[in-house]
């Protein structure tokens, strides 16, 4: 049976890799300012400063671009969380601690943005907004991603989730935030917002980048511990924002109108990564890899089945709705 590394261990061994990555995240990423994205003409003041509050016939957003641009930016909201658990597990120190800083100063860049926005343009109830923000950022995030015995394993194996499941986390989670924000630029009917998270997406795609090439170099230093750490991740998977205000209801919304769905996660997040990582055509697991790898393999064709329950299910929901508004208007 291959030894299990260390956190130390892991670290160290793929010390190499975070170098490399991030000088070349650094060499393909562009500096954009959040200023730069927003309406500022569109703004007014509110009642603290003699203006008007909001109400709800001031958004020009529909319900859906409504309940994903909340989710989306309460998710980036939590920043301070997420650093924690990046710094907890990656180090401070050498080209760990580098990306450590810079991932939290361009993710910083995008709630600042998502949130000018959505108050210039009175998009939603600020106030509602900043409520919602207290509360899931003091509540805060703590290794989101695995659940059950396996959260109840990796907690009493090394603290937290650790180095590498870890890493695998942030690897499909920034991958589902790309596919949530773009599909969210779309869904506001609005060209600034589109550009906007357009901008926002092109980031998480470099992040998820950085993160799936440190798993890449873990499958070679430690394939069956790397294995395990997909597996737990995957069969487990819950996004950041989960625990936030109406965060059921938003992502239930999300799903129906395709922000983020089953079929999506699946085939836009989910597959991608572990085709690129090789998971199903490599030889060099042992027993314990193996068995892993196989309980990966009945969970994915588990949630390709569920795909198709859920969109018939949602295609009968939207035709029912459909039938009531055109009855409504005759």
């Amino acid at each position: 049976m291959a030894r299990v590394l260390t956190q130390l261990e892991l670290l160290k061994e793929l010390s190499p890799a975070a170098e490399a990555n991030v000088n070349r995240h650094l060499g393909v990423a562009k500096d954009w300012n959040p200023h730069d994205y927003i309406p500022w003409d569109e703004g007014r003041n509110f009642a603290a400063l003699g203006g008007r509050d909001w109400s709800e016939e001031q958004s020009e957003l529909g319900d859906v671009a409504k309940a994903a641009m909340i989710t989306n930016l309460l998710t980036e909201d939590n920043l301070p969380s997420y650093h924690r658990e990046i710094a907890d597990n990656f180090s401070t120190d050498d080209a760990w601690g580098h990306w450590v800083g810079r991932w939290t100063a361009e993710e910083n860049r995008h709630g600042i943005a998502m949130r000018d926005y959505l108050v210039v343009t009175r998009g939603v109830d600020p106030v509602a907004l900043e409520e919602a923000r207290m509360i899931h950022m003091t509540n805060g995030f703590t290794s989101v991603g695995l659940g059950g015995d396996q959260s109840d394993r990796v907690i009493r194996n090394g603290g937290g989730m650790g180095l590498l499941h870890t890493v695998t986390y942030v690897t499909f989670q920034e991958l589902a935030t790309r596919v949530s924000h773009r599909n969210t630029g779309r869904a506001c009917n609005d060209p600034v917002a589109d550009k906007l998270l357009q901008r926002i997406a092109a980031d998480e795609n470099l992040h998820m980048i950085f993160y799936r090439n440190i798993v890449t170099a873990a499958m070679e230093i430690s394939p069956d511990q790397t294995m395990e750490a997909i597996t737990d991740i995957v069969t487990n998977f819950q996004m950041p924002g989960n625990g936030m205000p109406n965060f059921r209801r938003h992502g239930v919304l999300m799903a129906k109108h395709g922000i983020y769905d089953l079929r999506q996660h699946h085939e836009e997040v989910l597959l991608p990564v572990l085709r690129k990582l090789n998971v199903f055509d490599r030889s060099d697991f042992g027993p314990q890899g193996e068995q892993q790898r196989e309980r990966l393999a009945a969970f994915m064709e588990k949630l390709a089945d569920d795909t198709l329950k859920f969109e018939e299910m949602r295609d009968r929901a939207l035709a029912r709705e459909a039938a009531k508004r055109e009855a409504k208007a005759s």
